[in-house]
């Protein structure tokens, strides 16, 4: 009877000092986890620190205003270059009357006998297009 005991405890023994192992293995796995997730957590502050930088630099005035005289030859806008423009004020009598439309289109150059366009409206219009 105590010989099986002994079978029983050192079973016992054994699970449970393989279970320590186990624990154990898994505390060290997850902290080098939690290390590498706050490593990434650091280097993407300082990516997001790096980017705001670059955004103040490159949202500021004097350097859009020298970008746009560089790469695209624009000026400052001066009085000698300004055109005023004066609105001429409304008759009493032309509120009365239908407004004015604007001029019709230019028209489109005619299609030739052979063209592209002419043999499409061909097409379409001997098939009885919807």
């Amino acid at each position: 009877m105590s010989g099986r005991l002994n079978i029983l405890i050192t079973g016992l023994l054994l699970f449970s000092a393989l279970s320590l192992v186990n624990a154990q293995y898994q505390a060290r796995r997850l902290f080098i986890e939690l290390e590498r997730a706050q490593a990434l957590a650091r280097q993407l502050d300082i990516e997001w620190a790096q980017l705001q930088l670059d955004q103040s630099t490159l949202g500021k005035h004097a350097r859009i205003e020298a970008n746009a005289r560089r790469d695209l030859n624009m000026v400052a806008l001066t009085p000698a270059r300004t055109q005023y423009l004066t609105a001429v004020p409304e008759m009493p009598h032309q509120s009365m009357t239908a407004p004015r439309l604007p001029s019709p289109p230019t028209p489109l150059p005619q299609a030739g006998e052979g063209s592209e366009l002419n043999r499409f409206a061909t097409s379409r219009l001997s098939r009885g297009a919807k």
